[in-house]
């Protein structure tokens, strides 16, 4: 089995099952109960955010938890819109090839009045930290940029945008998705200069159902949820220790090796694009400059052969990839639109996302089977 679709989900790493089992075992009690069983479990939710907090260069308190980046980024648009998206500041700026849950969470705020300004990329599928500050005026409340696209994993310049926004229009709010790039590529949240900042933790081999969200000191949310006092009462309801606490060591085992891993990977990439541009008919979707491009995902059309067959072709041979973004179901979800990239070779995209674990050999028999896939599908038609 060759699994290439890490930037959909990745396999829980074993120390992070191992410290989940010894939460529902060793430390089930309620983390908000005042006896000793709920101060254990609370200890727990202590550890995993300060290491969380120290992969940021943040404080504990700056970390918030949510069952993942979907509801992360959703607290962070909806809740900075509300409490500063007034007296007419309702303009939001963004890129066009968010993620679903960031898109679609605008399109939302879009519909109760918010004026949304989507920046394209430019011709060469990269974006210009220009176009945003441009875009920003004394009405702009928010301003939101993933910092490593999760279908081509392309770079937006977050660090530039973000950094002359806040000396030119310091009361915007400034969030980030960076879930594709946390544990992956190293920054830090001064790096950033985010208010917001989106994480998850299946991503980086934790477990499914718990994410975080950075909100710097001073920044004002309002709730998406009521109830309890759970996570400073801006994400009520008892948290998921055992999840939470996963993701602390996911991130604990992960955070010292990222320059290294960074390095390799890139190696990896190198030799993938080398092996596609030899296939005729292939089409490369990714930028290959690593200076604009996470090393953690290739993007590639193969030309006349829709995405969900070549998929299924793969799968035939124990190879898994993507069309895409995982959360778009295989539906075209336009980002590859937002580059420029024509329709017949977008219903053909496929995208391979890798691990430190993903061996050259590995890379070597998916591109043996997509050209063995090529002529097969071709010739039934």
């Amino acid at each position: 089995m060759i699994y290439l679709d890490y930037a959909a989900t990745a396999n829980p790493a074993e120390a992070a099952v191992q410290k989940a089992g010894e939460c529902l075992q060793k430390a089930f009690g309620n983390p908000s109960s005042l006896h000793r069983m709920g101060l254990y479990a609370e200890q727990y939710l202590t550890e995993a955010r300060k290491i969380l907090a120290g992969s940021l260069g943040a404080e504990q308190e700056e970390i918030l938890f949510t069952s993942g980046a979907t509801e992360s980024s959703n607290l962070a648009l909806r809740g900075a819109a509300a409490v500063y998206g007034k007296r007419g500041r309702i303009k939001i700026i963004t890129s066009a090839v968010e993620h679903a849950s960031v898109r679609s969470t605008l399109d939302a705020l879009e519909q109760q009045g918010y004026e949304i300004i989507r920046i394209l990329p430019g011709q060469n599928g990269r974006f210009q930290a220009e176009d945003f500050i441009k875009a920003a005026d004394a009405n702009t409340c928010l301003i939101s940029m993933m910092l490593a696209e999760n279908e081509t994993g392309r770079l937006l310049p977050v660090p530039e945008v973000f950094r002359k926004i806040r000396k030119k229009f310091p009361e915007i709010i400034l969030h980030c998705d960076a879930v594709q790039a946390y544990m992956k590529i190293p920054f830090r949240q001064k790096d950033l200069q985010a208010d917001l900042i989106s994480l998850s933790a299946h991503k980086i081999h934790g477990i499914k159902g718990s994410g975080a969200l950075y909100i710097r000191k001073g920044i004002r949310l309002t709730p998406l949820m009521t109830g309890g006092k759970q996570e400073r009462g801006l994400r009520p309801g008892t948290e998921a220790v055992p999840l939470i606490a996963a993701f602390g060591e996911a991130v604990r085992i992960m955070q010292d090796s990222i320059p290294e891993r960074l390095e390799q990977t890139q190696a990896k990439k190198e030799y993938l694009l080398k092996l596609l541009s030899a296939v005729p008919g292939i089409t490369l979707n990714s930028d290959a400059d690593k200076n604009y491009s996470s090393p953690y995902i290739v993007n590639f059309s193969v030309e006349g052969i829709r995405s969900e067959i070549m998929l299924h072709y793969l799968e035939q041979k124990e190879i898994y990839v993507s069309s895409g973004s995982a959360c778009s179901k295989g539906a075209r979800s336009g980002v590859l639109s937002a580059y420029g990239i024509p329709d017949r070779l977008a219903d053909c995209a496929v995208r391979v996302s890798f691990s430190e674990t993903t061996s050259q050999q590995e890379l070597d028999a998916l591109v043996q089977a997509v050209a063995e896939g090529q002529k097969t599908l071709i010739h039934r038609k």
